[in-house]
């Protein structure tokens, strides 16, 4: 299988590193032009190889927007951990008229965050509620709204919520921060229905998901203590896994 990357950052590096050569191959990075070094680097989807099989987006949302749709028009499968970029509505409807109009499929890996197929399952009956919160240390939030809110560098000890909302509002307002409230949106009850609450606590190390879930199969909660991709403390290792899982389960003789 010939692959194409979108992106050359931390995720880019671990799903190079994790691939099988002979199996599959990595034959085109798509970059900005001026990013351009190499002879496997291209910096438009129209200079990219014709006979890619799929293209992985690990560049992040605003990547996803600008390429995803011409990528996914030519015919090109595309897999994505950028989720968030699917709240903003022009975008999803973007991705999602142009696979249709190439007769492809853009595939959502399931990111820094499980249970999703739990979700799935779920939502067939009647789901009742779904709750997503994020819990970081609060360097975890620079750069984000939190800033506007708390006293980040401050906040020495205890946990302070930043954020509560819906799903789609918390995507668009952190979108650095907004894939695992997505990817929990999308298998469940949708961006509106669906609660979040993103909270800085000085007492974690960690970056913590957590999604509770009732309905007419029950109830649930999940909880996962993430690690950071040791060259880029902002790229969850889950997510960068999930990505070649994803890969491998399109590729397996039987998907699990």
């Amino acid at each position: 299988m010939k692959i194409g990357l979108i992106g050359q950052g931390a995720i880019a590096r671990y799903v190079t590193d994790a691939l099988s050569p002979g199996v599959h191959d990595v034959v085109a990075v798509l970059l900005r032009p001026e990013r351009v070094r190499a002879p496997l680097e291209f910096g438009s989807v129209d200079a990219l190889p014709a006979d890619i099989d799929v293209m992985i987006d690990c560049a992040g949302h605003t990547a996803l927007a600008a390429y995803g749709p011409p990528v996914l028009a030519r015919g090109t499968d595309v897999i994505t951990v950028s989720l968030g970029a699917l709240a903003d509505r022009a975008t999803a409807q973007s991705l999602e008229d142009a696979a249709r109009a190439g007769q492809s499929k853009l595939h959502l890996a399931s990111g820094a965050i499980g249970a999703l197929d739990c979700l799935r399952a779920a939502r067939i009956g009647t789901l009742d509620t779904v709750t997503y919160v994020g819990r970081k240390p609060p360097k975890g939030w620079i750069g984000s709204p939190a800033e506007d809110v708390l006293d980040l560098a401050g906040l020495t000890e205890g946990a302070r919520t930043h954020f509560e909302g819906s799903a789609r509002e918390a995507a668009l307002a952190y979108p650095k921060n907004a894939n695992v409230a997505a990817a929990v949106a999308l298998a469940g009850l949708g961006y509106e229905a669906t609660r979040d609450q993103l909270i800085a606590d000085a007492d974690e190390s960690r970056n913590i998901h957590e999604v509770s879930a009732s309905g007419e199969f029950g109830s649930f909660q999940f909880q996962i203590s993430g690690k950071a991709l040791p060259d880029n403390p902002r790229s969850s290792a889950l997510a960068a896994m999930s990505v070649v899982a994803k890969l491998a389960q399109l590729n397996a003789p039987v998907s699990t």
